[in-house]
């Protein structure tokens, strides 16, 4: 029975332990994806999100990217902590959504609504967010579990160039996904009283 999409809001929580499994197939994984960027909204209809989806070997040499990149930067000491949690999490999953914007898009809005020239670089980022946290919640949905990672912009250059990307995707986020290998740890809450205020 589909879920509502509070009860979808409720569920979703961050799975760091994957298994390389999906309760669905690749192609309802792709669709998923399609649904998303047809129907969000954006500013001015600008429709600057960008989504590649990482499957099979494509999805482990992203996280292979990431410990060579980290691997140069980070002491070594610290290096075999974080290798072993891109190893036994996100690597460890089915598969990996990168989300990007399309720069391009930010930029030409710019030209053509000068008035409004600060707010789209923001705006822009808003658009990511609805998207991603839609992707979130309809891979809740299917059944699969994931996170959200920002490894960028360590990774940017090395990404762009592996899968020939346009230079004027600009990398925000990204999300390893699969089956849950166990649950989440609970989740700790601010007082609703100081987060909320209603008047009226």
């Amino acid at each position: 029975m589909s879920k509502t999409l509070q009860q979808l809001f409720e569920s979703r929580r961050t799975y760091y332990a994957l298994q390389p499994k999906s309760p669905i197939s690749d192609e309802a994984i792709t669709e998923l994806l399609k649904s998303a960027l047809w129907n969000l909204p954006s500013p001015f209809n600008s429709q600057s999100s960008r989504f590649v989806l990482l499957l099979g070997k494509e999805h482990t040499a992203l996280w292979q990217i990431v410990k060579e990149t980290l691997k140069a930067k980070v002491p070594a000491d610290a290096f075999v902590k974080t290798e072993a949690k891109i190893d036994n999490g996100f690597a460890a999953g089915y598969a990996t959504i990168l989300f990007f914007e399309d720069t391009a898009v930010v930029e030409g809005l710019q030209k053509s609504f000068p008035s409004y020239a600060a707010n789209f670089p923001l705006w822009s980022q808003q658009t990511s967010g609805l998207h991603q946290l839609t992707v979130w919640l309809l891979l809740e949905e299917s059944g699969c579990g994931a996170s959200l990672q920002h490894y960028n912009p360590l990774i940017d250059d090395a990404v762009k160039t592996r899968w020939n990307l346009p230079a004027s995707w600009q990398l925000v986020a990204q999300m390893p996904f699969g089956t849950p290998a166990k649950e989440p740890e609970a989740k700790e809450h601010l007082p609703l009283e100081d987060r909320l205020k209603v008047f009226g």
